[in-house]
């Protein structure tokens, strides 16, 4: 895919739903008897896996006028696959269903694409093989995972690193286990879980840093939902509008967890022409509308390294974040990311090496970069690695570009944003 350099953007993009959100309530949709009506779920490849999966272990599954219906099973009850369950590349259903099925009375098989067998499942063997699950996976702790469902017992686990996929994890886990498993997070991850869970009618204790499920709640369908749109989607617009000259995007409807707009709290608290709006709480989750304007004084005042604590919330945020990096008058530093390394792609090795092919000086640290500032990038080839957030990242930087810039791969976006070039080139004017 070719991005020519862009004048302005101007519009509103039509954002996918929020993945995390949409997976959280397939999956409990297939643990209820009665029919769930998701609006606006992810049109994303990674979501359509967990469809697929909740499918072949005996939910109902079917779209009508848009809106996703999932009929699924009392606790306990799903069936057992005819074959092994292929994720894809969606690290977020192999983890969550994992839960799930380690309490089931059958043995079932998850796998994935050559990224997801690469990606380390050892976070989650440990809780797992605690509450007396029978996994099991490859010499490398990786995928495939063979789960040999059996009675579970609740626990106590302190996360020793922020992750929301093996909190959530446990705790789907625990809705099966005797008892009451607790979850220990020093460090807050995304909330979705415990705030979905509720919307079924399940019962979660919270008190500082520790979440609790009872075992045994039969969740129940609220009966219709809505997903807000990705606040990460919203991130590749919102930085390309505060950097291209003669900018106006408006975007509504985004999931406003404040464990996932982390990015937007830099931009703000930087001075960045952003106004948000219309805030308000729909099936549990916060949701507001944005409107981003061109104003290039704030990158003076944006921080020079980001590292500690707030990563957590701007993984997946990063590799844009990096793209802004290299017009700060400082640079920037990022530290405390070596996760990256274990994504769709190593993604600290492949932001210092596409940066680098449009002309920006990047020193590659063991978890994470010191991007140098650049004026102004060159065009030329990315390599994408079949990376979606890497692709929509350059893609950006294309746009900012003194010549056309390729990005290799570019149909990757499909595992989180199919329309993403759709809706960059009708907001740029950069299409044919």
């Amino acid at each position: 895919m070719w991005v020519r350099p862009a004048s302005g953007m101007q519009g509103a993009p039509r954002l996918p739903g929020d993945k995390s959100i949409s997976h959280r309530y397939a999956l409990l949709s297939a643990l209820c008897p009665e029919v769930t009506a998701i609006e606006n779920y992810s049109p994303s490849e990674d979501c359509r896996r967990t469809l697929d999966c909740i499918s072949a272990v005996g939910a109902r599954v079917s779209r009508d006028s848009g809106v996703q219906r999932v009929q699924g099973r009392p606790l306990g009850g799903l069936q057992a696959p005819l074959r092994e369950l292929d994720c894809g590349n969606s690290g977020t259903t192999i983890r969550l269903l994992s839960g799930i099925l380690a309490a089931q009375k059958f043995e079932s098989v998850l796998t994935g694409d050559d990224s997801l067998r690469s990606r380390p499942m050892g976070r989650i063997l440990v809780p797992l093989r605690k509450m007396g699950a029978a996994v099991t996976v490859a010499d490398t702790e990786c995928a495939p995972v063979r789960i040999e469902g059996r009675p579970l017992h609740a626990i106590e686990y302190v996360l020793p690193v922020a992750s929301a996929q093996v909190k959530s994890c446990v705790l789907l886990a625990g809705l099966h286990a005797r008892g009451l498993t607790e979850v220990v997070e020093p460090i807050p991850s995304r909330s979705h879980t415990e705030r979905a869970l509720p919307l079924f009618g399940v019962d979660v204790e919270i008190q500082d840093e520790r979440i609790a499920v009872r075992g045994g709640q039969q969740p129940r369908s609220p009966g219709r939902v809505r997903v807000p749109s990705d606040p990460s989607a919203a991130a590749f617009f919102c930085v390309a509008a505060c950097l291209i000259s003669g900018s106006d995007v408006r975007i509504y409807g985004i999931n406003y967890n404040a464990a996932r707009v982390e990015w937007l709290r830099l931009l703000l608290q930087s001075g960045a022409d952003i106004q948000v709006e219309n805030q308000r709480e729909e099936f549990g989750e916060p949701v507001a509308d944005l409107r981003a304007r061109h104003d290039p004084a704030f990158l003076e005042s944006f921080p020079s390294k980001i590292g500690g604590k707030i990563i957590p919330s701007l993984i997946d945020e990063i590799p844009i974040l990096a793209v802004l990096g290299s017009r700060l008058p400082a640079g920037l530093e990022i530290r405390d990311a070596a996760e990256l390394r274990h994504k769709e792609t190593d993604r600290i090795r492949t932001i210092a090496e596409n940066l680098r092919a449009l002309g920006v000086e990047v020193d590659e640290l063991h978890d994470g970069l010191k991007i140098h500032p650049c004026r102004s990038f060159r065009g030329g080839r990315i390599e994408s690695r079949k990376d979606h957030r890497i692709a929509m990242a350059f893609a950006i930087a294309g746009l900012l570009a003194d010549s056309d810039v390729e990005v290799r791969d570019s149909e990757c976006v499909a595992v989180s944003f199919p329309d993403f070039f759709v809706e960059l080139e009708r907001l740029s004017g950069t299409g044919e």
